[in-house]
């Protein structure tokens, strides 16, 4: 199964065992550019698989909507390079709903679904890696650690206060597609789930036909080492285990390698164990570094 095909499974099983649950956003209809929403008008009908009009602000103001009102809203932004139109309705209405309206209102059954990250002859609107701008925003649950000057240690850098619980996740591969997009719709909490798009049919794995979930918020050691940490997500893994294996070959470095999967919150549990065990920390991803 490819990771295309485990957007789509997970989709069908989301849809099936939710009754509430639909799926909407520009042209997913008809299966979707990328052909991940396929069968599904066919199998649940216009009224739950639905397109809507070319506009971002207005899908994920829907999908607010739609949460609130009790139901389970799994939105797709085509591009996550036009996911700054609803930048607004992202981190001022669905980050802080139940904040603001005291705990009587809540959107936690939003799921946004987006393509991110690089691929041949993209260009400016079809090739960027949008979700640093949503880990970096007040109001979004942020924790911070330090890690040079007190990884070896039980010290720790005191925590900001968690505002909300929007998750952003990105899988790597297949396997993790499927099981993280049906933790993101399950979880009552709003979550943006970003695709790597050049992995759609790249990235090929056996996958469960089943229904099953990812932990969020947890990474994992996708290859283990002892004297540096490699940090990624989503495509970019691939990137880094590529580099290991280099390391280990030409250079004799041990390096060990872990997919964070859930970027916010983020598992820094996982990360700090390893970071003291290596005393080497390298972060590498797509997104940008500054503004």
């Amino acid at each position: 199964m490819n990771l295309c095909q485990a957007v789509n499974s997970a989709l069908h099983i989301a849809m099936r065992t939710d009754n509430t649950a639909v799926v909407f956003g520009e042209d997913v209809a008809f299966g979707g550019v990328f052909r991940c929403s396929v069968g599904l008008k066919d199998k649940f009908g216009q009224n739950r698989v639905f397109n809507t009009p070319l506009s971002e602000q207005g899908i994920v103001g829907f999908g607010i909507g739609v949460a609130v009102a009790g139901a389970t809203a799994i939105a797709e932004i085509q591009f996550g390079d036009y996911i700054f139109p609803a930048y607004d309705q992202i981190v001022n209405e669905a980050a802080k709903y139940r904040y603001r309206s005291g705990g009587m209102f809540n959107c936690g059954a939003l799921t946004l679904r987006a393509t991110y990250g690089a691929v041949g002859h993209g260009g400016l609107y079809h090739s960027q890696s949008p979700e640093a701008n949503f880990t970096h925003t007040p109001g979004i649950k942020a924790r911070f650690i330090c890690f040079f000057s007190c990884y070896k240690s039980d010290q720790s850098i005191s925590y900001f206060p968690s505002v909300v619980k929007i998750k952003v996740v990105v899988p790597r591969g297949p396997m993790q597609a499927k099981g993280l997009l049906l933790a993101c719709i399950r979880d009552p909490n709003p979550c943006i789930f970003f695709e790597p798009k050049i992995l759609y049919r790249l990235a090929t794995e056996d996958v469960p036909t089943g229904d099953y979930t990812l932990p969020l918020s947890e990474a994992e050691i996708v290859l283990e080492g002892s004297d540096v940490t490699i940090v990624s997500w989503g495509t970019q893994v691939h990137v880094a285990i590529e580099a290991a294996q280099i390391a280990k070959a030409k250079l004799r470095v041990s390096v060990e390698v872990i997919d964070l999967a859930t970027i916010n919150p983020w598992d820094e549990e996982t990360i700090i164990k390893s970071v003291r065990k290596t005393g080497r920390l390298i972060v590498t991803h797509e997104a940008p570094i500054t503004s």
